[in-house]
């Protein structure tokens, strides 16, 4: 297991339903199981310095499994194992303070990892750089545009080079050249033996940079393969659901 970075062992998630509070006492009443499986038997190992995609219809887990492997969301059944430093970029800004700058949430960000604030203020002139967000970097962060929140959070992950970096979407943001410079980024990390779990819909960045695509359905893995296979077979099952 030397070489194993991310390691899940028969995983099962389950959520509450959202429903209102005389609902649920109704279905206690009648005997009703009130959850869902968001996740259901899911066994997945990825090696280190691997690059994974993860695709899936809108509501099949993929989030939901970036969560369990960064242990926001405990799994109710089976073992989740991961080596060393995680960081998850899921949504633009998350773990953000929106009243803060661009530059003290870098630093905030960088403390709730667990890095030192000189560190992270050592880091400030590269996390600046790779933004491109020039003097913005000292405007409340409430001031951004989705594609700046992205910027910011993908420069801090990427200074910081975590053994374990999750993305969420996130790169789905932004013009074609900071695609492209992210693209770059997230290469060299991988090179400097990071892991890297991506989940996006952009089937020709999953294609370019992944060693192998996880393709999820109603909280199963369906396809784990070369990205062409997965990609096929999604759109499989989204041709047989339409």
């Amino acid at each position: 297991m030397s070489s194993t970075s991310i390691l899940l062992k028969n995983i099962s998630l389950r959520f509450p339903k959202q429903r209102s509070v005389l609902g649920i006492f109704l279905d206690k009443l009648r005997g009703k199981n009130n959850t869902y499986t968001a996740l259901s038997g899911i066994d997945l190992e990825i090696q280190k310095g691997e690059v994974i995609g993860i695709i899936g219809q809108n509501g099949s887990g993929k989030s939901t499994l970036l969560r369990a492997i960064s242990g926001i969301y405990p799994a109710d059944s089976g073992e989740v194992y991961a080596a060393g430093e995680i960081s998850l970029l899921a949504g633009l800004g998350t773990g953000f303070s929106p009243h803060q700058t661009g530059r003290e949430n870098a630093i905030l960000y960088g403390s709730i990892l667990g890095h030192a604030e000189q560190e992270m203020r050592e880091k400030l002139d590269e996390i600046i750089a790779f933004s491109e967000l020039g003097e913005f970097i000292d405007q409340p962060l409430r001031t951004y545009s989705s594609g700046m929140k992205a910027r910011l959070g993908l420069a801090v992950a990427s200074a910081i080079r975590p053994d374990i970096l999750l993305i969420d979407e996130v790169l789905s943001v932004g013009d074609p050249t900071f695609k492209e410079k992210s693209k770059k980024k997230i290469l060299s990390m991988v090179q400097d033996a990071s892991t890297v779990v991506i989940v996006s819909h952009s089937f020709a960045l999953l294609t370019d940079i992944c060693d192998r695509v996880i393709l999820i359905d109603n909280g199963k893995v369906i396809s784990d393969d070369a990205p062409q296979v997965s990609i096929k077979a999604y759109y499989e099952i989204k041709n047989n659901d339409s």
